[in-house]
């Protein structure tokens, strides 16, 4: 696959690796259909260029590190890397929960992690159980002010609401789409009430059906050991892999009838909406190019 001609993804910042992972050494991998490369430069700074097709380098690429991952951007973003507040409050703890491999759509990962329905099938005792199968009434919208999908009011019922807890409740729960390849959760905090947990997933498009991505997570939470923590999301990520990898069409149908959406799909439909409104291209059935 070639790089993607579609403009409505190139401009758009993407993390690509863990900053701290990145040697002096080379790493050769692919961002929307486009070779790259990435390594660390002198005192400090971070290298990622194209490679072109007669093994050429192209010309430095955009970098930033934020959130402990290395970002960059194939075009010119009129928008900054997404804006974490809870990551600039010092007491929280910072997991970063490793990178999988997915052969699917970024777009149908960033639909799977909005999914609640799938909760007490896929993630069985963790996230949901049965009897407790039904998705109540919540908002979804999209924010034009910040040109982001918001889902609100979520509420479902979870037998282990965080890592700390052994016990089942109905959890709140907020989710936040700031770009087409980024998307965040925001829960209560069980050890603090008045506080919201911020998980975030970052997803690498290499090609239209096959991503990276990897879970971040800004947590309130002085108790858990990092290993307990870590095997939390990463327990509840590859059993995600297994259902984003099996869903068919491979690519995110953005034709209204492709699909048919029940009522706790408000904010895939959302989602879906703002996708073709940006004229996103690139992971949909429409082709990338």
């Amino acid at each position: 696959m070639t790089k993607t001609t579609d403009q409505a993804v190139l401009n758009d910042w993407y993390a690509i690796a863990t900053a701290s992972e990145v040697t002096s050494r080379p790493v050769a991998t692919k961002l929307l259909g486009q070779e790259i490369e990435y390594f660390a430069g002198e005192g400090g700074s971070f290298i990622a260029r194209e490679i072109l097709g007669d093994g050429r380098r192209g010309p430095d690429l955009p970098v930033q590190v934020r959130y402990g991952c290395l970002f960059t951007t194939l075009g010119k973003p009129v928008k900054d890397v997404v804006h974490i507040s809870e990551a600039e409050e010092e007491d929280r703890r910072y997991v970063p929960c490793g990178w999988v491999t997915m052969r699917a759509s970024g777009l149908r990962v960033v639909e799977n992690f909005l999914d609640m329905a799938h909760f007490p099938f896929v993630h069985t005792d963790i996230l949901g159980a049965e009897p407790h199968t039904e998705v109540p009434h919540y908002l979804s919208e999209i924010r034009r002010d910040v040109d982001e999908v918001w889902a609100t009011n979520c509420t479902f019922f979870q037998p282990r609401i965080a890592a700390t807890e052994d016990k089942g409740d109905f959890v709140h729960l907020t989710y936040r789409v700031p770009s087409p390849f980024v998307v965040m959760l925001y829960r209560v905090c069980p050890t603090s009430p008045n506080r919201l947990d911020a998980i975030a997933l970052f997803i690498q498009p290499m090609e239209e059906g096959l991503c990276r991505a990897t879970p971040v997570m800004y947590l309130v939470d002085s108790i858990s050991t990092h290993k307990s923590l870590l095997n939390f999301e990463q327990v509840i990520f590859l059993q995600d892999r297994i259902i984003v990898e099996n869903q068919r069409p491979l690519l995110l149908p953005l034709e209204p009838r492709a699909e048919i959406p029940t009522r706790a799909d408000s904010s895939s439909i959302a989602y879906r909406r703002w996708l073709k409104e940006k004229g996103v291209r690139f992971g949909t059935t429409a082709g990338g190019h």
